[in-house]
């Protein structure tokens, strides 16, 4: 899948977005791994931000890209080989979440390895943070998963704290005009907010 734009000197440039990409709602976009192949695409995100879910460094090409276009980089490092432990697995992704609704890091761009399970993970935990039922919200994970999906992956999310979550957001309030709007609020105040913690650049 390509996108197709008009340049002025040599004809039409395709435009490949990263496998499994596409948008979660407005400002926020979910992938695999981006290539250097996909970085032109990428440029037309405007992207402020990078959530990043391996333990592994990130690429010295793909830093490139990012420190060009001021990007930020948060990494959240989840194992995706074994079952990390769900201690681990909760901090990590209530550490993203923080990052994920602060709207100051729009446009933001989520991704893992092949953008199913740890970004489906993450996914899953916002959409319980935007009051979707169990059953869309699984439908969701499934559709990127696909035969990969995971039953300790829904399990996870199924169990999620959102309470807690919301509890430790203190003054930034992220809220939602209803199921499935797009519109959002960002209340705060910059006296108390402390600044995310940039991970890894």
């Amino acid at each position: 899948m390509g996108f197709i734009v008009e340049g002025e000197d040599s004809g039409d440039v395709v435009l490949e977005p990263p496998p499994n990409f596409s948008m979660v709602e407005e400002g926020i976009f979910r992938s695999s791994f981006p290539q250097p192949s996909h970085f032109a695409f990428l440029e037309t995100l405007s992207l402020r931000s990078v959530i990043y879910l391996c333990p592994e460094p990130y690429p010295e090409e793909n830093l490139e890209f990012i420190r060009s276009h001021n990007i930020r980089l948060f990494q959240f490092g989840i194992e995706g080989k074994t079952e990390p432990s769900l201690a681990t697995l909760r901090d990590a992704i209530r550490g993203a979440l923080k990052i994920l609704i602060d709207v100051r890091n729009h446009p933001i761009l989520i991704h893992c390895k092949r953008g199913k399970h740890r970004t489906g993970s993450l996914v899953g935990c916002l959409r319980k943070l935007q009051n979707w039922c169990m059953p869309s919200v699984f439908e969701e994970y499934q559709h990127f998963a696909g035969i990969k999906t995971r039953s300790a992956d829904l399990r996870f999310i199924e169990t999620f704290d959102i309470i807690c979550l919301r509890q430790c957001l203190h003054s930034i309030i992220y809220q939602y005009q209803g199921y499935g709007s797009k519109k959002r609020r960002l209340l705060y105040g910059e006296e108390s907010v402390q600044k995310p913690q940039i991970t890894s650049i």
